[in-house]
């Protein structure tokens, strides 16, 4: 594999970006090297600018569930650029997006988009305070909820990889309103709720995450951390921005069985593109201004680019039949494949998957359940793995502590490929 144009890319992007990349989750720091430079993309596939072709599992970190430049939403894009690209005036998409959101997820009553995933968690947690008229957050250790102030507090995503949980810059006054819990231990979000009774306004988790890997919730946790958050009137937030129509039509908590207060969206409601939104309860929505003293505001939210292209995502969801089950079909086929080349071979390790989402741990644990168990990773052994995938035309996120996705895009050969590729890597690690 020839990738000296990517090489000479990223000497020059180096000058004049900081570390080269516009997102730290793209470096390459963790696995050594330097990034590639992508030129193109189609369906399962991306392109480097030296013509390697790679298999692709990164999926622009999960918004391209359709595969790349899907044509329903190429055209979508084209027909709406004809027309203007901007216009900071509201447009007939952005109710009918609201509408569709609504539809597929019902706890959802009432939406507000932005441009990013961080937005959507800076304002939830506005809103969540200004609607409980409290100030502490709880926040659990390798949950990535963006690169808000009050969420750099072990933070997972890049924020884990580069080893900057805790980022230089997060005021201690902005800390100290931010409680870290344990993921899918219960016990250490009820002891601060009793520590901390009536100023807890919000608490915010990913409800399986993807910035540490994938991890489910135990129903016990998930049960408890609703009730715990009824109980004492706070606003139960859940961050997905990455699982949102990714795991499930209804996202992660109709898998779950849970509902909560307030959800943040990102990624495939995009369909590509840069967005967020969040919405929930009417009532705390309705807080919002115009109609509510909650102020957030965003130029360029609803744009009807973003919106064309997330439209026609949502709407392929859906209204294909047997979407999610196809999908379904898909990640297990690959998972199991990536088992059986773990048990065949002896290697240590732990696949977790929920829907099209996975993570493959190199640890000798035997479950990988929290923080601490992601911590005990072998991240040498996986940056080894990595490259070797990536020579033989894999392409997955450069960090131990990122979820793969599969596309519908992807086929059996890809898929098959994918897991004999892994095994001959596998076999050379041992």
């Amino acid at each position: 594999m020839n990738i000296s144009k990517s090489k000479a890319a990223f000497i020059e992007a180096v000058k004049h970006i900081p570390g080269g990349v516009n997102s730290p989750v793209r470096a390459f720091n963790s696995v050594g090297g330097n990034p590639l430079f992508i030129k193109k993309s189609l369906g399962s596939k991306v392109t480097d600018i030296d013509d390697n072709e790679y298999i692709d599992y990164v999926a622009s970190w999960g918004p391209m569930i359709l595969g790349h430049t899907h044509p329903d939403v190429v055209e979508a894009l084209n027909r709406t650029a004809m027309n203007g690209t901007s216009y900071g005036a509201p447009t007939l998409m952005e109710t009918e997006m609201a509408d569709l959101i609504c539809k597929m997820i019902p706890s959802i009553e009432s939406v507000r988009m932005v441009n990013s995933g961080t937005e959507a968690t800076m304002s939830a947690l506005r809103l969540a305070r200004g609607y409980t008229k409290r100030d502490l957050v709880i926040k659990f250790e390798g949950c990535y909820h963006g690169h808000g102030d009050s969420f750099l507090i072990k933070a997972g995503s890049g924020a884990l990889t580069l080893g900057t949980p805790n980022s230089p810059g997060v005021t201690k006054g902005t800390a100290s309103d931010t409680l870290t819990a344990v993921y899918n231990d219960l016990d250490s979000v009820l002891g601060l709720f009793n520590e901390y009774k009536d100023q807890i306004a919000a608490v915010i988790l990913e409800p399986v995450t993807g910035n540490m890997g994938v991890i489910k919730p135990s129903d016990e946790f998930i049960q408890g951390v609703r009730k715990a958050c009824t109980d004492n009137g706070t606003v139960l937030i859940f961050d997905e921005v990455m699982t949102g129509f990714r795991v499930a039509k209804g996202g992660a908590q109709e898998i779950l069985g849970i509902t909560p207060d307030l959800t943040t969206l990102g990624k495939i409601i995009g369909g590509g593109l840069p967005v967020g939104a969040y919405g929930g309860k009417k009532e705390i929505m309705d807080l919002l201004a115009p109609n509510g003293p909650v102020y957030q505001a965003g130029t360029l939210s609803g744009n009807p680019m973003a919106m064309a292209a997330g439209l026609t995502t949502l709407r392929l969801l859906d209204e294909t039949p047997n979407f999610y089950e196809k999908l379904e079909e898909k990640a297990a086929f690959l998972v199991a494949g990536l088992q059986k080349n773990l048990d065949d071979l002896g290697f240590p390790g732990v696949i977790n998957r929920v829907g099209s989402m996975f993570t493959l741990f190199f640890t000798k644990e035997k479950e990988v359940n929290n923080f601490s168990d992601v911590m005990k990773c072998d991240t040498d052994l996986f940056a080894k793995y990595f490259m070797m995938g990536l020579e033989s035309g894999i392409y997955t996120a450069p960090s131990q502590f990122e979820a793969g996705f599969v596309s519908i895009a992807h086929s059996e050969v890809d898929l098959q490929e994918t897991i004999d590729k892994s095994r001959e890597a596998l076999k050379q690690l041992l």
